[in-house]
């Protein structure tokens, strides 16, 4: 039997009829001050409602509680829609958000390249792969100097040389080279589109030593010992980061002096065992220093 619903003072409220077993109890109705609190009943216009001296609190009305439901849903949604929107710039590369992707740094676009593989037997000292697989391939693109590539991919001596700008200095290097037992010279140059023109050349000798000698004999803290053509003028490049350095490699970069001449240039020896490795770079212009060093350290890389 359903208990009885307690009535208001003065007055008495209707008996609940018993439910057959098995059916809700169906639910009280609110009385007329619940309503009038509720907001449910419009009273005529002058008319006092005087509530009763003492009522139970106000059911909650249904409406409000399903509008409040509602609204909570909705934010909550929003929330995780926010969230998950959150995490997903927060999961992105910034070139891949709108409006924060970043300039390019000037940074060519290298094919994927990997080291030759290395026969049993050898060592950081001594490159037995074949240095013609140890060139640096050119960017994407850029046009590439066939002249470069040399008989069956040797380079003559003379054509390396060539260089340098003053007579005495190419006789003097042609010497130095010949009295250390130069074995063949690996090379390749390109243009890329900007009109920054590269030359790359890997002198090989018989021992690291041997190379190492014939490295000291081309440069200088200051400035390299042989003017390339087209600067008479050298600094060393100290801007160049030391920790883009590859461990086993000596590395040294100059950079043309102001006043330039005719074109800006930059070039790198590289030290690599039993490979001398030289790197020039010129532009009418300016060679832009991230694409140099870009250079010399993929070089590096493929010399390590």
């Amino acid at each position: 039997m359903a208990s009885l619903e307690k009535a208001a003072p003065a007055e008495q409220a209707p008996p609940t009829p018993a439910t057959p077993e098995g059916l809700p109890t169906p639910e009280p109705l609110p009385t007329a001050a619940a309503l009038l609190a509720a907001g449910d009943v419009q009273t005529a216009p002058g008319a006092d409602v005087v509530a009763p001296e003492s009522t139970p609190a106000p059911p909650k009305d249904r409406r409000v509680l399903r509008a409040v439901t509602r609204w909570v849903a909705t934010v909550g949604v929003f929330a995780l829609a926010g969230a998950g929107a959150a995490y997903g710039v927060v999961g992105m590369e910034r070139t891949d958000v709108p409006g924060l992707a970043t300039e390019s740094d000037g940074r060519w676009a290298y094919p994927e390249i990997s080291r030759a593989p290395v026969p049993e037997g050898g060592s950081p000292d001594s490159h037995l792969a074949d240095v013609r697989r140890l060139v640096l391939p050119a960017p994407a693109g850029a046009t590439e100097d066939k002249a470069l590539r040399g008989a069956d991919g040797w380079l003559a001596t003379k054509d390396f040389l060539a260089i340098y700008s003053e007579a005495d200095d190419r006789e003097e290097a042609a010497q130095v080279l010949t009295d250390n037992g130069l074995r063949h010279i690996a090379a390749r140059g390109w243009t890329t589109e900007d009109g920054t023109r590269t030359g790359i050349y890997l002198l090989q000798f018989d021992t690291a030593p041997t190379a190492t000698g014939v490295c000291s004999e081309f440069t200088d803290f200051v400035s390299p010992k042989y003017d390339t053509r087209g600067a008479d003028l050298w600094d060393f490049d100290d801007k160049y980061p030391s920790e883009a350095d590859i461990p086993g490699i000596d590395r040294h970069a100059y950079e043309e002096a102001k006043p330039y001449g005719a074109e800006h240039l930059r070039q790198a020896y590289l030290c690599a065992g039993d490979v001398v490795a030289v790197i020039t770079q010129a532009h009418p212009d300016l060679v832009a220093a991230v694409p140099f060093q870009q250079t010399v350290v993929l070089q590096s890389q493929l010399l390590s």
